[in-house]
């Protein structure tokens, strides 16, 4: 009985765990791209968890400061990473119990790669999606990005 009891709760740590799986950073010059779970959304990802990389008006180097300040400006959001051409930020959820990664990566000149993800759960809601969604728009009425093609 102990036996079946231990498998069960090896099991159950182990669902759990791959529930929680998630990479940040960059990979060959890119951003990791999503998991299996849809609570990713990345311009470096195909399909349903494919979003547009946002493109500046001017070269990344030159308007960064601003894209930081508004990654920053959003709520409840911390730097935690950040060198010349890549920024991480983590969200913490409204409650307090989930954390979320959101990542910016100069692509060329006037381009940026985004990633927005949940670390823990199975599905987000589409905050993710919307947390892109929101930076870009910040970001064309500031004046640094294009908007996207209709």
């Amino acid at each position: 009985m102990n036996r079946v009891l231990m498998l069960a709760a090896a099991l159950l740590l182990g669902g759990c765990a791959a529930f929680t799986e998630h990479e940040v950073g960059i990979a060959d010059g890119r951003l990791k791209p999503c998991g299996d779970w849809p609570r990713c959304v990345s311009s470096a990802d195909t399909g349903e968890k494919a979003v547009a990389p946002i493109r500046l008006r001017e070269p990344a180097d030159l308007v960064w400061p601003r894209v930081r300040d508004a990654v920053l400006a959003i709520e409840r959001v911390r730097r935690v990473d950040e060198r010349p051409g890549y920024l991480r930020a983590e969200i913490d959820s409204p409650w307090g119990w989930y954390i979320d990664d959101l990542e910016l990566l100069a692509r060329g000149e006037r381009v940026l790669d985004v990633r927005s993800t949940g670390r823990i759960g199975y599905y987000d809601f589409g905050v993710n999606r919307e947390r892109i969604e929101a930076l870009r728009t910040r970001l064309v009425e500031s004046g640094v990005a294009l908007p996207e093609p209709q």
